[in-house]
């Protein structure tokens, strides 16, 4: 996994530090998106709030992890997939978030919907969310 973490920030220009290092492994071996407060207290005291949110902005800029909204308005994070690169998220998937365990998963195999928008509007982003209840939690 560090070999892993090294080369996504070297591909995306960036020196590896503590808090990199570490918040890109929690996304790495997390199957569900997380929240600023969620990687808070996976990473341990060792990272302050500022550090986690600077983190989470450069990492989101350059196209490592991208952005989740929930119905509470609060922001989750999740790791791309889909060759995303600097300010060109390509994340044309469906976002699940279960209702009981509360985890947001990508359903990298469910595409988002071509949308036939009427004359004179242009499309820029779409995001699909969907709730129900996830396979671990239906067992």
């Amino acid at each position: 996994m560090k070999e892993d973490i090294t080369n996504i920030l070297k591909r995306n220009s960036l020196s590896l530090t503590a808090s990199r290092e570490k918040i890109l492994q929690l996304f790495l071996s997390n199957d569900g998106a997380l929240s600023h407060g969620d990687i808070e207290k996976k990473a341990g005291e060792r990272f302050d709030r500022v550090t986690v949110y600077r983190t989470l902005q450069t990492f989101t800029e350059k196209g490592i992890i991208h952005t989740i909204p929930t119905a509470d308005n609060a922001v989750r994070y999740a790791l791309c997939k889909d060759n995303c690169s600097e300010g060109h998220h390509h994340d044309h998937h469906v976002h699940f978030i279960c209702q009981q365990c509360k985890q947001t998963f990508c359903l990298d195999d469910v595409v988002t919907p071509d949308i036939k928008l009427p004359r004179g509007y242009a499309l820029s982003h779409i995001e699909v969310v969907a709730e129900g209840v996830c396979r671990q939690c239906k067992k």
